[in-house]
């Protein structure tokens, strides 16, 4: 296989540069927001907000610069089910320390 052909391979597997650049700078506004929930008083949708931005930084993350979303859907439906667990586990423990609740 020459190199050629393995980069024309490659090509059809990923985005070009021009989205990454998109998609990077798409998470860099997010993680802005992020940020200035700390400076912004969000009231009791602070844990909502937070948790709603990282579950979509996670997706294209996962997506995009891992190329899950060119590969099989098992892979995908394996790191989704993670982080899904991951949360619930979080809000489960945020939950018996009464978080919640005011």
């Amino acid at each position: 296989m020459s190199t050629e052909t393995a980069h024309d391979t490659h090509a059809e597997h990923g985005m070009s540069t021009r989205g990454y650049i998109g998609i990077a700078v798409i998470l860099a506004a997010i993680t802005a927001l992020e940020v200035s929930t700390y400076y912004v008083d969000f009231g009791p949708l602070f844990l909502p907000a937070l948790l709603i931005m990282m579950v979509v930084k996670f997706f294209m993350v996962v997506s995009y610069f891992m190329h899950l979303k060119f590969d099989n859907k098992l892979f995908s439906w394996l790191f989704y089910a993670g982080l899904f667990l991951a949360v619930g586990v979080y809000v489960a423990a945020l939950g018996t320390f009464h978080f919640f609740i005011r």
